[in-house]
């Protein structure tokens, strides 16, 4: 349902360089690309991930309870991603690993360099 999600930054250029390395990590690359404006996806039948420049020239500023899940397939895969991020200095928001408010949920959750909230998750056999 959802077809791409779009987070406000500051500098196009820093948000650029941290999503190309950090979407690399899950086979996402650059799709649609303007001066104020970056997609990147894993194909044209997957949900996509913007980063612009406010339309209206306001500053961009974070949405309170807002974060965008990025899913991958695996734990190792979580922890890739998760410490990527903070490599290139995302702020930790919850180091990955599994979570109780679902049996079987594992996530890492940071902010990107414009303090966007995200994790990468994915599910897993929970213990029995």
């Amino acid at each position: 349902m959802i077809g791409y999600v779009t987070l406000g930054t500051n500098d196009i250029q820093s948000a650029a360089k941290f999503y190309d390395a950090l979407l690399a990590e899950i086979g996402a690359k650059r799709f649609m690309e303007t001066e104020g404006f970056i997609a990147w996806g894993v194909s044209p039948e997957k949900p996509g991930l913007c980063v612009t420049q406010p339309f209206d020239g306001n500053k961009a500023t974070v949405g309170n309870g807002v974060m965008i899940a990025l899913q991958v397939d695996s734990p190792e895969k979580v922890n890739l991603v998760y410490n990527k991020a903070i490599e290139l200095g995302a702020k930790d928001e919850g180091a990955a690993g599994p979570r109780g408010v679902l049996p079987g949920f594992y996530a890492g959750y940071f902010r990107d360099l414009d303090g966007n909230k995200l994790n990468v998750f994915c599910m897993i056999e929970p213990n029995t």
